[in-house]
């Protein structure tokens, strides 16, 4: 595990003490959230980088590498 030191806003830290505590909090509750709202932000931002770079690209094109990737899947068991 990494510590980290992060500085927020005030309102954003009531918001998020808020929330947890309107769900029952415990102890480790925050760092679950925090470290659940980073990987969504970079799946989020690497989901817009691959749109943005695959715009151009035929539908045919990417409809196929997605049948060749689902079928590795099914033939791997991955």
């Amino acid at each position: 595990m990494s510590r980290w030191t992060v500085v927020i806003p005030e309102k954003t830290d009531r918001m998020v003490r808020t929330h947890l505590a309107l769900r029952g909090s415990r102890k480790g509750d925050l760092s679950k959230f925090v470290d659940r709202a980073v990987r969504q932000a970079i799946f989020h931002e690497t989901v817009d980088a691959m749109k943005e770079r695959n715009a151009e690209a035929p539908v045919e094109l990417i409809e196929a590498a997605i049948d060749e990737a689902v079928d590795w899947a099914r033939e791997t068991g991955a």
